[in-house]
């Protein structure tokens, strides 16, 4: 995704693109797209900062040259603290681009003050605007060669500006950070598909791949830091953003060089341009770990910014009828209103009728708000949160009758039995094989890591039905009854001493021709739905280690809230939380954008959530697993220390920790996740 979401946030861009490979940094440019943050009553456009933001990005993109930063930073400093005549002096020149700014965010270097008109500087605690004639000006040796500083001396006091500049910088420059990183990505990912080296592009080596798709995801979580932080200027978005987005554009910078080899390194090729542009722009907007702190401070006293979807006007009619109906089942017996849920669809909404209600995601939102709201839990599916959709896009309508409305009430547990000793990650190399037999099949095999098999009372399995078609095909899948003779269950210990995993050996074990789900041989499309799908919805993630809330309650007990290291951490990580948080809410938001989604008739509704979910999945996962990491080392010599789940929080933490390594193998490693961002995410050709 850019930053803009919206089908008018990506006119404006392509707009903007169009702008500057026909103008430049030249002043047609400023004059087109410099004042669309700008009041009409200045000569503006009227619209926002996220406007101008979206515009930034692209500008980065193409690396533009010339005062254009400078000056629309300026300009929105003026317009939020300038005094009425100073906004009338000075926003019109600026917004019609007979006039340039340049903006002082601290020591020397004032970028673009070389030929500026306007002056923004800094003025004891506050700022200031000066005019050419009131300032000497030095040009400065400037890193960025494209765009030129100086250092500026104000003769005289400037006309007062009563705005946050540092918070508008971390927004503007952010944003053209966020371009500078995507075309640093844009450029590694087309080079790594043509260079061809060892026979091969270099694009299907595992280290190249997994370095681009490190920095698909450093360039989401800052264009989403970004977004958030230009929508509303919150304190704890803006701290977000300024800590992540220029990071995000020096590490996609260095992988591009990296990624072209020699010839990045090169004065001819263009790779240093853009590397010399992220780092001037991470200098400008400040050190990352001012930024952190300045978070750490606002998590340590208890504050996360919320995420909010804003629903359209027409939803509010649609929440009353929502509500009415949740307060009824609300006052039910807990069976009487799991039954009706199920028969009502509440369950899935996101499902077709009759398993779900048919919700598009307005529907799906206001749903999961308002059962929220009424503290009405749905059944727990579990497992067969995965199995129910893939009942409905492929199993047979006896099937459905006869599995979906016990397992919407809860009363079927599932078991997943995929995974095999020899069958992990690379779960297509599966050997468990289906025989046919009178009637049906028997399945021989063993699968390993399903979790609730001494609970469950029905089974997903795939089992290879024809050996001799190539290993993504001639696998079926089959719906197992775990009572059956010949399955045998051994609980297996993980590293936590819990044994929630299982070994299943299946042994001549009978499965009718009426519980093959799908057709025979094509059980490899079932599984993938079943392996991928989701809802339509504010992405959480499950935590098997430690959060952030609770970090930040052990480092107060501890007595180590207030160590600047510990902070520093607590800072990282909750900027972390919160852009893994956004990129839930950015997916979420995209699909309520759209006015129309394609539908193919063979494909219901909301069983198809897409790659994107990968991202979603590493980003949390992987954050989960540093916080609890960190909290552990915070423990000292009581980290030698463990006991059960209800144990007092320090004792309890070295359980998280233990916990929390499952998180980046179950439901796909973490490198199978950066190789399916790496090829289906960014075209990167696939392993041989």
């Amino acid at each position: 995704m850019a930053i803009g979401l919206t089908e008018e946030h990506r006119e404006l861009a392509a707009a903007a693109r169009g702008l500057a490979e026909r103008h430049g940094g030249a002043p047609a440019l400023r004059a087109e797209l410099a004042g669309l943050h700008l009041p009409a009553e200045h000569g503006g456009q009227g619209y926002g900062l996220l406007e101008q933001a979206v515009v930034l990005e692209e500008l980065g993109r193409a690396l533009t040259p010339g005062p254009y930063a400078p000056t629309v930073l300026a300009a929105a400093a003026i317009a939020a603290g300038g005094g009425a005549d100073l906004r009338a002096d000075v926003l019109p020149g600026l917004a019609d681009g007979s006039r340039a700014a340049a903006v002082g965010l601290g020591g020397a270097p004032v970028l673009g003050a070389p030929g500026a008109d306007v002056f923004l500087l800094p003025d004891g605690g506050g700022w200031a605007v000066h005019d050419a004639a009131a300032v000497e000006v030095a040009e400065l040796e400037s890193l960025d060669e494209d765009r030129p500083v100086g250092a500026v001396t104000a003769r005289g006091a400037g006309r007062p500006v009563d705005a946050d500049v540092r918070a508008l910088a971390a927004v503007l420059l952010g944003a053209e950070a966020c371009g500078v990183a995507g075309r640093a990505l844009d450029d590694a990912v087309a080079y790594a598909k043509a260079r061809e080296q060892f026979g091969r592009p270099i694009g299907q080596f595992q280290g190249v791949k997994h370095r681009c798709a490190r920095m698909l995801i450093a360039v989401e979580r800052a264009r989403a830091a970004v977004w958030d932080a230009a929508r509303s200027l919150d304190p704890y978005a803006v701290g977000v953003a300024a800590a992540l987005a220029a990071d995000a554009a020096v590490q996609c910078a260095e992988g591009n060089i990296q990624v072209h080899g020699g010839i990045g390194y090169t004065y001819e090729h263009s790779a240093h341009r853009i590397y010399r542009r992220a780092l001037t722009l991470r200098a400008l907007i400040g050190r990352a770990s001012a930024a952190r702190a300045d978070v750490a401070a606002l998590a340590l006293a208890g504050t996360r910014r919320e995420m909010e979807v804003e629903l359209p006007a027409d939803a509010e009619g649609l929440r009353a009828d929502v509500r009415a109906r949740v307060a009824e089942l609300a006052a039910m017996e807990l069976a009487d209103q799991r039954a009706a849920m199920a028969a009502e669809g509440w369950v899935t909404p996101h499902l077709p009728r009759p398993w779900g209600r048919d919700a598009g995601p307005v529907e799906q939102i206001v749903i999961q708000q308002e059962l929220a709201a009424a503290a009405v839990r749905p059944v727990p599916l579990m497992i067969a949160a995965w199995v129910v959709p893939s009942l409905v896009q492929y199993g047979s309508d006896a099937q459905r009758e006869r599995f979906l409305p016990p397992t919407l009430r809860g009363e079927i547990i599932w078991c997943q039995l995929f995974s095999e000793p020899g069958a992990g990650s690379d779960l297509a190399g599966l050997a468990t094989r289906a025989e046919r037999a009178e009637g049906g099949w028997t399945i021989t095999g063993q699968k390993i890591w399903t979790s609730l098999a001494r609970d469950a009372q029905w089974g997903i399995c795939l089992a290879r039905t024809d050996r001799d078609r190539p290993k993504h095909d001639g696998i079926t899948y089959f719906l197992v009854d775990m009572a059956s003779p010949g399955v045998e269950i051994r609980p297996l210990r993980e590293c936590t001493g819990d044994a929630v995993f299982n070994e299943v050996f299946l042994d001549g074990v009978f499965v009718p021709d009426d519980l093959v789900v799908g057709p025979v041989n094509e059980g490899w499309r079932v599984a993938r739905n079943t392996l991928a799908n989701e809802r339509v919805g504010l992405t959480g993630s499950f935590q098997l280690g430690g959060t952030l809330p609770k970090l930040v309650r052990l480092a107060g007990e501890l007595g180590l809230a207030d160590d600047p290291v510990v902070r520093d951490e607590i800072g990282a990580l909750a900027c972390d939380e919160h852009a893994f948080n956004l990129l839930g809410l950015r997916a979420t938001l995209k699909q309520l954008a759209r006015s129309s989604r394609p539908t193919d008739p063979d494909r219901p509704p909301g069983t198809d959530p897409g790659a994107t979910a990968n991202v979603r999945k590493l980003v949390a996962m992987e954050h989960g697993q540093r916080v609890t990491e960190y909290g552990f080392t915070l423990l000292g010599a009581e980290g030698a220390l463990t006991g059960g789940w209800r144990s007092d929080l320090r004792r309890r933490w070295t359980r998280h920790l233990l916990a929390s390594r499952a998180m980046s193998i179950g439901g796909g490693t973490t490198e199978v996740n950066l190789n399916v961002i790496g090829e289906r995410l960014l075209g990167l050709p696939r392993d041989a």
